[in-house]
């Protein structure tokens, strides 16, 4: 088995195939980042493929779940379950295959780089848990809801505010002051608010679908039908998630390395433009699902090229 993960045929490939635009984040990270960070994702989307893979039942998955958890730890090998495949996506069939290589290529990493990995699925699939647990069985006649603001900014920073200081703990560890002009404090505080604006753009982006299937993640939304009075209890959530990804910015302008510098802002940048069109959107547009065009995405990348 290679090494250098990043630089393998295997893991590019895989890395293409389940998510193309970290793969081209992931060359713009200085090396001594790329396999802790390509693995670390490969083995957070190998965990929520198991969370997310539709036509299986709630237990089957908690159970498979908990199983991967295991592995990581290596308490135990993993095996994935034939039925998760044949409910899975091409790409994700592909990265599940190779679930039990991942998890030996995580050995061949340092002490403390496998220390920040395995600290960061601790995090990630406990938040994957709890969404389980509290989705998992909704539908349309069996509405679910996050009880309190609380809870939804625990689960946004569950599964990707943990993202943001696992990114930040790997930078100083691998770029030392080189990382940033900030502290580790102050950038580790501005990295998980930055993670936890991404999901919640995510979240405010999937409403209506989520709430076709009786997910209701805003608190205090359950009562509320489908249409334009629950584009008002969304608003203050734009403007939270707006603040956040600010500090995202600010996060990448203390970065030192300019392809850094891009490979951080421009997600910000996309998630600002998302913002804009949801902001001004109609219930109908939101249920054709907001997106942003190439050509808005091209121009964030010229953007953050130039920060």
């Amino acid at each position: 088995m290679p090494q250098s993960f990043s630089q393998s045929a295997a893991g590019t490939a895989i890395l293409k195939g389940v998510s193309r635009s970290f793969y081209l984040s992931l060359r713009l990270l200085p090396a001594s980042m790329r396999d802790a960070a390509g693995l670390a994702y490969l083995l957070a989307r190998s965990s929520d493929t198991i969370a997310d893979t539709p036509g299986l039942p709630v237990a089957q998955r908690l159970s498979c779940l908990a199983d991967f958890h295991r592995a990581l730890r290596g308490e135990t090998t993993f095996t994935t379950p034939p039925a998760l495949v044949e409910n899975a996506s091409d790409g994700e069939k592909i990265l599940m295959a190779h679930a039990s290589d991942h998890l030996q290529w995580l050995g061949t990493l340092s002490a403390e780089e496998q220390t920040l990995v395995h600290a960061v699925l601790d995090e990630i699939i406990s938040g994957q848990t709890l969404d389980l647990q509290r989705f998992g069985n909704a539908s349309k006649d069996s509405r679910m809801v996050i009880a309190s603001d609380a809870e939804l900014i625990d689960y946004c920073q569950r599964v990707a505010g943990s993202v943001g200081a696992f990114w930040t703990h790997l930078g100083f560890l691998s770029e030392g002051q080189h990382f940033s002009s900030a502290s580790q404090e102050s950038m580790l505080s501005w990295g998980r608010n930055f993670g936890c604006a991404l999901q919640l753009v995510n979240i405010l982006r999937d409403r209506p679908e989520d709430m076709r299937h009786g997910r209701y993640y805003l608190p205090g939304t359950a009562h509320l039908s489908a249409g334009e009075e629950c584009l008002h209890a969304h608003d203050r959530w734009l403007r939270q998630a707006r603040a956040w990804v600010q500090e995202g910015l600010q996060y990448a302008h203390a970065l030192r390395g300019r392809r850094l510098r891009c490979a951080t802002a421009l997600p910000a940048l996309i998630a600002l433009e998302t913002l804009d069109a949801l902001d001004q959107a109609n219930w109908h547009q939101m249920e054709q699902r907001i997106k942003v065009p190439k050509s808005t995405v091209f121009r964030c990348l010229a953007e953050a090229v130039l920060l």
